[in-house]
């Protein structure tokens, strides 16, 4: 079931015009789960280690794992593809994160056992661990079986665009995994990365997770600390930002502050909302304003 998945990410970088994004014969067959075509340039000896071009390329290896193309991966494999090869310029991953980005829980033991670091420092740019990718993802199983070979919990996050395991379950309501990861003993209140960065608290109030707000706010999670330098928020600025307004209110009952500024246009919530056209959430900072006149 596996072979005949739809291509995504994979596909749609194959399909990009751009001359940095081209794929070598024995890439796109990979990527396309093509197992004879792979066969037929191996036996033309075709380097299986043909390098990623560009910035979003992938070897034949991370082609075949980012779209669950297990036969090939094999393959590959006993031809002596590098298990731990980078990626291209943009994300770097290699082919265990991406499988474990896409939930191919047979393809990452697979790799794992032919040598697959899981301990490999995320990308700078992008990049992510493979208990990361899997937290992003959603893929509980797997989550639990990197847990289990040791993935570090706490690994630190890609410094552009980068996430935590915490932070990117948050940011994409994997509520349930947000709980294995506090039981986990997760740090709750991992800074932002500087650039295009979120606390777990923000990732949740950005988008607007009640649920999983709640849970990182009795974890303790600190519900006003900076966000990152560029395009970052406070955990009541992104709420704000997205017009979440129970998750406004379940903030401020939880201590945040309404004056703080936050990422490099100094904006507060306030300014946030109003800037937004969020009407509901600008009139509850008007309702804070004039209760404080009062006081």
């Amino acid at each position: 079931m596996q072979e005949s998945r739809t291509l995504s990410t994979g596909q749609s970088q194959l399909d990009e015009p751009d001359d940095e994004s081209r794929w070598s014969p024995v890439q796109l067959a990979a990527a396309q789960g093509n197992l004879c075509q792979v066969q037929r340039l191996l036996a033309q000896s075709v380097d299986p280690n043909e390098p990623a071009k560009g910035y979003y390329g992938q070897t034949a290896l991370q082609a075949a794992s980012n779209n669950g193309h297990l036969a090939v991966v094999e393959m590959l494999l006993v031809a002596g593809a590098d298990v731990n090869a980078p990626g291209g310029n943009n994300g770097g991953r290699s082919a265990v994160v991406l499988a474990s980005g896409a939930g191919y829980m047979d393809i990452v033991r697979h790799l794992v056992s032919a040598g697959a670091d899981i301990h490999c420092p995320a990308h700078p740019y992008m990049g992510r661990t493979p208990l990361q990718a899997a937290a992003e993802g959603g893929h509980i199983e797997l989550l639990r079986w990197l847990l289990e070979q040791g993935a570090d919990i706490n690994a630190p996050a890609a410094r552009t665009l980068g996430l935590t395991a915490l932070q990117a379950a948050a940011l994409n309501r994997h509520a349930d995994i947000v709980e294995i990861l506090l039981h986990r003993k997760a740090y709750v209140n991992t800074p932002a990365v500087r650039y295009r960065g979120f606390t777990a608290l923000q990732a949740a109030a950005f988008g607007g997770h009640r649920r999983i707000v709640r849970q990182l706010l009795d974890a303790g999670a600190d519900v006003n600390t900076q966000g990152s330098y560029y395009n970052g928020y406070t955990a009541l600025s992104a709420a704000a930002e997205c017009g979440h307004d129970e998750v406004v209110r379940m903030l401020l009952d939880a201590g945040a502050d309404v004056s703080l500024k936050t990422g490099n246009k100094k904006w507060t919530a306030a300014q946030i909302a109003i800037f937004r056209g969020q009407e509901a959430i600008t009139q509850i900072f008007q309702q804070i304003k004039q209760m404080e006149k009062i006081v």
